[in-house]
């Protein structure tokens, strides 16, 4: 099997934000990155992302057409997407995202222990941005 790895601007984790709202790791390539065989036109991509103690990054959206399933590795993970409620989630625990969700809040649940995650995107194969971050207010 040949595993096809796109080259993906991570703005998650190139994210200008206040100190309160830190980007959640330095932008490196995806974990896993694959065509899905028979899907075509679409992608099946995996990232880590790794938050410091008390980190989160700002809110964001992702890629249009991507469905996201976050599965927390270790520590914990405080998580809302717009209209539904704020979910700490811990080692173990997964929850997804919906195309065209609003992401709100993503942040490491502890002020002392880092926490892990692993966001894998189902995602139109020609989608070059996975996260955009909304714009700072003035």
């Amino acid at each position: 099997m040949k595993t096809k790895h796109i080259a993906l601007p991570l703005a998650i984790a190139a994210l200008a934000l206040p100190a309160a709202a830190q980007p959640p790791q330095t932008p490196r390539p995806p974990a896993f990155s694959h065509a899905l065989p028979n899907v075509p036109g679409k992608s099946l991509i995996a990232v880590e992302v790794s938050y410091a103690p008390g980190q989160a990054s700002g809110p964001h959206r992702h890629a249009k057409s991507a469905f996201i399933m976050a599965y927390v590795i270790s520590g914990a993970i405080v998580s809302q997407v717009e209209g539904q409620p704020e979910r700490t989630y811990r080692a173990g625990e997964s929850w997804f995202e919906n195309p065209g969700d609003h992401h709100v809040v993503s942040r490491n649940a502890s002020a002392t222990e880092p926490a892990k995650m692993l966001a894998v995107f189902v995602v139109d194969s020609a989608d070059t941005t996975l996260t955009t971050p909304d714009p700072r207010p003035n």
